[in-house]
């Protein structure tokens, strides 16, 4: 599995874990019912402690986005639409208050910046 670790971002590594997965998941790039890899294999491809994908699994498996079966390993769940709808939903957030927070600093009118929101809109469809 294609996972990048940042040793120079301020996020801990199981979170990197957890996001990437969870965009695999949101991106359709991992299907429900696949399995995923062991823990310690994750754990040894990354070079990593396998408390850290460990806990990386269990974040996961608490939000709904896998499931753990003691001897057969982790799986994709079959997430909802309304799950994948709300990860959606907090991303875009997460984007704009980004967006938002640098329109502040540029002194950017809120007029001025909704309608910079709406042209990219519109051009990412």
């Amino acid at each position: 599995m294609d996972i990048i670790l940042s040793n120079v971002d301020g996020t801990p590594i199981y979170e990197q874990i957890v996001r990437q997965i969870k965009a695999k998941i949101v991106g359709g790039e991992l299907q429900p019912g696949e399995a995923l890899p062991s823990m310690r294999l994750l754990a040894k491809e990354l070079r990593i402690s396998v408390i850290t994908t460990k806990r990386a699994y269990e974040e996961l498996e608490r939000e709904g986005f896998i499931i753990s079966q003691t001897g057969r390993g982790s799986f994709v769940a079959p997430v909802g639409v309304e799950l994948l709808k709300e990860e959606q939903l907090r991303r875009v957030e997460a984007h704009l208050e980004e967006a938002a927070k640098a329109a502040h600093l540029g002194n950017l009118e809120k007029d001025a910046f909704l309608e910079i929101a709406a042209a990219v809109f519109e051009e990412g469809i």
